[in-house]
């Protein structure tokens, strides 16, 4: 799915934020950079900021224009630093990640970045379906490149995870409901013999240990340490 995912950098100005870029994006395991139209194609110094991605920077396409990036790309998602008097339909980073994850399984998806200092233009932005805006501080709104992809790649890698995660079932063994009874009776049990609990005047001592543990939610092995440790506290007190 997220080798679908295409990003693509217009007219960039900087080599070192096209290395950055590539950075940004291997962190979060997406790998296809398109360069439409840049200032300079990477060099050493895109390399060097590049920090390990090197491979990004190598297999980048480069092309003319923003039509060639995009040709073949099923939904076509591009940022926009400020809001624009075009009417057309916005997504913050969130709902863009869920936008891309819902369609990469099926086509091609590109999110477009524009310049450094003026972002896309207007006939840009219109070759989009959506456009894609990052909430910042209104007082301070100063994201540069990286940071804007690396800010949107985060949030596809956080639902790419979960929707993983969803499709295998890899959830924790939790206890059984039986398991989990033995082990709060065990627990009533070897603090009565320690004098912790007083059978005669018990208070509400096992009901908030049993909040704070169904709270915490063990999972299997952990309750199973832990009637290790009850196991332990028996035998030292002699009432195994």
């Amino acid at each position: 799915m997220l080798d679908n995912i295409r990003i693509v950098l217009v007219n960039t100005s900087h080599t070192g934020n096209i290395g950055s870029v590539a950075r940004a994006m291997k962190t979060m395991g997406l790998s296809k950079l398109t360069l439409v139209d840049p200032v300079q194609e990477p060099d050493s110094h895109a390399s060097a900021l590049a920090a390990g991605a090197t491979d990004i920077l190598a297999s980048a396409t480069i092309v003319d224009t923003l039509q060639e990036a995009i040709a073949d790309c099923g939904l076509v998602i591009a940022t926009s630093a400020r809001n624009r008097t075009l009417d057309w339909p916005l997504l913050g980073p969130r709902d863009c990640a869920t936008k891309v994850l819902d369609e990469a399984g099926k086509h091609q998806v590109a999110l477009v970045f524009g310049r450094e200092n003026s972002g896309l233009t207007n006939e840009e932005l219109q070759l989009s379906q959506f456009h894609l805006h990052i909430p910042t501080n209104p007082d301070y709104s100063s994201l540069n490149l990286a940071m804007a992809v690396q800010t949107v790649s985060y949030e596809l890698r956080m639902q790419w995870l979960a929707s993983k995660q969803r499709a295998t079932g890899d959830l924790p063994e939790y206890p059984r409901a039986e398991d989990l009874e033995r082990f709060y009776q065990h627990l009533e049990t070897t603090l009565g013999d320690t004098g912790f609990i007083v059978p005669q005047h018990p208070g509400q001592v096992m009901t908030k240990l049993r909040r704070l543990f169904n709270r915490a939610r063990p999972e299997e092995n952990e309750i199973n340490i832990l009637r290790g440790m009850l196991a332990s506290i028996d035998k030292s007190t002699g009432n195994t």
